[in-house]
């Protein structure tokens, strides 16, 4: 039968019709009589499209990936227990129904589609037959826990653990030496040019996410009609609406990662009371904390029970299982069985609200006010935002809930004792600007710059900005060509070292195949094309010099694994802090200049005597991540771009050029025409292995090329059910 029978009952007992299109990409294209009933749509075609990856993040929300996944997932699931992810959705949920009834129904339709979809969409995902996994159900909190699982460790707070152990090692004077974009934070590229830049003399909005590739992807493609709005846009699978990126033809938005610095960790004095409790020591004394244990099942193993402490500051998520020793310093006066953990503390935990009350409020906008209005009420991540509507209305701010508390709490782990240390009542105030000509924003120190500590370099902005000056009558065309541009700035400091040590009277004579190696990399572009063998070069020697910094005797304190949970490593291991902090490290902190000049000498011959390096795109390999691995690792193409590069895809250098980061999509928002934007998402709108629409996306996003946005309903196709 038709897709436009699928039944939902609206609450009355009344079918009502919904009908389901795709293009030629496969995306799906929604129509229905109301938001409710629309929301019901996007739950079930992300079901039918996604099901093995909504069933994984649904999971991964309450921990229990290893009951079908294995113990490989024991870390997270315990982290996701003990930070109370599930029951912080549950709660946000709660005071969605009592201040937002309207939104809590929305949702409600949206897992309603969920639950009805997901047997016809696990019927054609293998993965739940190769894990005898049985989908599940949605319940309406589900969406807001899915939420909070992809952002929980966005704002990167394990960063404060990094530090903790950078100044208890190496000094205090240190703290802040490797402040940068690391490899476990996520950004994008955004940018706005306004109407009097363009060809159309309307404004154009694009922009890349740059987040950890998933297979299938983070983003879908989709499109929401009904008679309140019709908005096509980049959603998240599990959550309804179009929070980061839509248009709906009056107004388009877009949003990047604000590195705003929202979660605080605090260090906890713990005693275990005789009756089993917990009691922690706060400013105003002991005060009892919320204890209970749960079971996480393991798929081949034998069940874990964690215990879930929970203090006034937060759930503790480090420590919790450290033996009590008798030691004085509890808390004054005191001397008992105690023991040290870490608690979290974020903004959904603490006031019960996570923003879902913006989602319908953006899909019903019709000018930047009305963005401008709902983001408001915008929580978790913080974002730096941008919008533009076909009056000439121009929007450059940031949304979400930044606390005011001591600078201390945004570098380091900080006393809970202390009341210093408190969080004040109202959030910090938002900064805005107004867009001139155009407006950047690539997770660099610019407009959130009082709102966090550690920010991109300014390379990307600065390149976008740069390329932006060069025309005064952008297209939709051209500036997707902004996407692809692999200048690397953030080079010209190794290539300034390189040039250094082979002037006469710094250092030794380089030997000739060092001096081969130098004349090369002094004669290169600064490109790095997955083509080119100057820019693997490039590679090698940067990467030769990271692993000598980072062996490097001043830096020997710091190679001791941190004494922290598996979950948070990728922000605690010496290598890729070093690789992202390179140029900081090339002209700064406790490695001498002279033993930097010798590090670099030493690159040069190491590279120039072995095998010639490959071209980049070799061994800059795509690896996403998948649930189940495949078996198939050749599969992955090579790829242009570097971290620093417009074309973001990240690898660690001096440890792999693999790239597990990179653009999880790609858009540009035409407000002139909506059918002249265009989007790409790095493999298809089906999560299905064997569905066309799989991966036929792929081609496209390698050579930076975007699908069209067709928005005509008779130029696509009605689904048959």
């Amino acid at each position: 039968m038709a897709e436009d029978h699928v039944g939902y009952m609206d609450g009355i007992g009344v079918c009502v019709s919904i009908e389901v299109y795709r293009d030629a990409w496969g995306v799906p294209h929604l129509r229905a009589a109301d938001p409710d009933e629309l929301a019901f749509a996007q739950g079930r075609v992300t079901a039918r499209d996604r099901a093995w990856q909504l069933e994984v993040e649904r999971h991964r929300a309450q921990g229990t990936t290893a009951a079908f996944l294995g113990a490989a997932e024991l870390g997270w699931d315990t982290f996701a227990r003990r930070s109370r992810l599930a029951d912080t959705a549950r709660r946000c949920f709660e005071r969605l129904e009592r201040d937002d009834a309207p939104t809590a129904a929305w949702v409600r339709a949206y897992v309603d589609g969920v639950n009805d979809g997901l047997a016809e969409g696990a019927g054609r995902a293998p993965e739940f037959e190769r894990t005898g996994l049985t989908p599940g159900r949605w319940e309406p909190w589900t969406p807001l826990a899915v939420w909070l699982t992809t952002h929980i460790l966005f704002a990167g707070f394990p960063t404060k653990l990094w530090r903790e152990e950078v100044a208890r090692r190496l000094g205090e004077e240190w703290t802040e030496l490797f402040a940068t974009d690391g490899p476990g934070t996520s950004g994008s590229n955004g940018w706005l040019i306004a109407g009097e830049r363009t060809a159309s003399g309307a404004a154009l909005v694009a922009g890349d996410p740059h987040r950890f590739i998933e297979a299938p992807g983070v983003y879908q493609q989709i499109r929401l009609a009904c008679p309140s709005y019709d908005v096509v846009g980049i959603a998240v699978p599990g959550i309804p609406g179009l929070a980061h990126f839509g248009h709906t033809g009056p107004v388009a938005w877009a949003i990047t990662n604000a590195m705003a610095d929202y979660q605080d960790l605090y260090r906890e004095r713990l005693r275990r009371l005789p009756d089993g409790g917990v009691e922690a020591y706060g400013p105003e004394g002991p005060r009892p904390a919320t204890t209970h244990t749960e079971t996480i099942e393991v798929a081949g193993g034998e069940p874990v029970v964690v215990e879930v402490i929970e203090t006034d500051r937060g759930p503790v998520i480090i420590g919790v299982d450290d033996e009590p020793v008798s030691e004085p310093g509890t808390g004054p006066g005191s001397e008992s069985a105690g023991w040290e953990a870490v608690s979290l503390r974020y903004p959904p935990r603490v006031t019960g609200e996570l923003g879902f009350g913006v989602l319908p409020a953006l899909l019903r906008a019709r000018t930047v006010a009305d963005v401008d209005a709902a983001l408001d009420g915008w929580i978790e991540p913080v974002n730096v935002v941008l919008a533009a509507d076909t009056q000439g209305g121009l929007l450059h701010r940031v949304a979400g809930h930044v606390p005011v508390r001591n600078r201390a709490n945004s570098l380091r782990v900080v006393p809970a004792w202390d009341p210093a240390h408190a969080w004040e009542a109202a959030p910090a105030p938002l900064p805005r600007a107004e867009v001139d000509g155009h407006a950047v924003m690539a997770n660099a120190r610019g407009l959130a710059g009082p709102l966090g500590i550690e920010f991109a370099p300014p390379h990307r902005a600065a390149r976008i900005g740069t390329l932006l000056d060069a025309s005064a009558d952008w297209t939709p065309e051209t500036v997707a060509a902004v996407h692809r541009d692999t200048d690397n700035p953030s080079a010209a400091r190794l290539l300034a070292a390189v040039a250094r040590v082979g002037d006469a009277g710094v250092g030794t004579v380089l030997s000739p195949a060092a001096c081969a190696v130098r004349d090369r990399l002094l004669a290169w572009d600064r490109r790095m094309d997955a083509d080119s063998t100057d820019a693997g070069l490039y590679a090698a020697v940067r990467g030769a010099v990271v692993r000598r910094l980072a062996a490097h005797e001043a830096f020997a304190a710091l190679r001791e694994p941190a004494p922290y949970p598996e979950v948070f490593r990728p922000w605690l291991a010496l290598g890729p802090r070093v690789a992202y902090a390179l140029e900081t490290l090339l002209v700064a902190g406790p490695v001498p200049a002279g033993d930097v000049d010798r590090i670099v000498r030493e690159a040069l011959d190491e590279v120039g005597t072995g095998e010639p390096p490959a071209a980049w795109g070799v061994t800059h390999r795509l690896a996403p991540w998948q649930a189940l691995p495949d078996a198939d690792d050749a599969q992955w193409p090579g790829l242009g771009g570097d971290h620093d590069c417009v074309l973001s895809t990240s690898s660690v250098p001096g440890w792999t050029d693999r790239s597990a980061r990179a653009s999880a999509a790609r858009y540009v928002w035409d407000l002139a025409d909506r059918e002249r934007s265009g989007w790409i998402v790095p493999f298809g709108a089906s999560g299905v292995p064997g569905d066309p629409h799989h991966r036929d996306q792929l081609p496209l996003w390698l050579r930076g090329e975007l699908a069209p946005v067709t928005t005509d309903w008779q130029y696509l196709t009605k689904e048959q059910g």
